[in-house]
């Protein structure tokens, strides 16, 4: 049977006592905060003293880019989590929990195919950009992201 990773954490978080539990809360709400992909690239580490959750990303330009979605983050956090919310957020490059083999299997995405009509939209969009090589290029992008299901957009 497999172990969902936010059952592990919860177990090893509880070796530390009452510090722990901000982290517990965290770790629960935190996948349906930010949504699947961000969590299988970034991961709550720590909370310090002054409040502030320290959160470990896959890369640099993961860090980077959840840096940039911080302050809609902590608000979705502080909606969630209330007065247990973080101060602050701050993320960097660091090690990741290893999920279980389940997880990481359903984690795992099929390829986006654009439909007739997503690929349409996609050409009304991009109908007024000049340059064909270009244009081409952000139609296919935008027809794959309008085949994205709905729950797949989260930032």
């Amino acid at each position: 049977m497999t172990e969902r990773i936010g059952d592990a954490v919860r177990r090893e978080l509880g070796r530390f006592g009452p510090a722990a539990a901000g982290m517990t809360a965290l770790v629960d709400v935190w996948p349906g905060v930010v949504g699947a992909g961000i969590a299988r690239n970034a991961w709550p580490a720590r909370i310090s003293r002054d409040g502030t959750l320290h959160v470990n990303a896959d890369s640099s330009a993961w860090a980077f880019e959840l840096a940039q979605l911080a302050p809609t983050i902590l608000e979705r956090l502080r909606a969630a989590l209330g007065s247990e919310a973080p101060r602050a957020l701050r993320f960097a490059v660091g090690r990741l929990p290893e999920t279980a083999a389940g997880e990481a299997a359903e984690g795992a995405r099929e390829p986006v195919r654009a439909g007739p009509a997503e690929r349409a939209r996609a050409a009304e969009l991009t109908a007024e950009i000049d340059d064909d090589e270009l244009r081409a290029l952000v139609a296919r992008a935008a027809a794959a992201s309008l085949a994205r299901p709905p729950d797949d957009h989260r930032f």
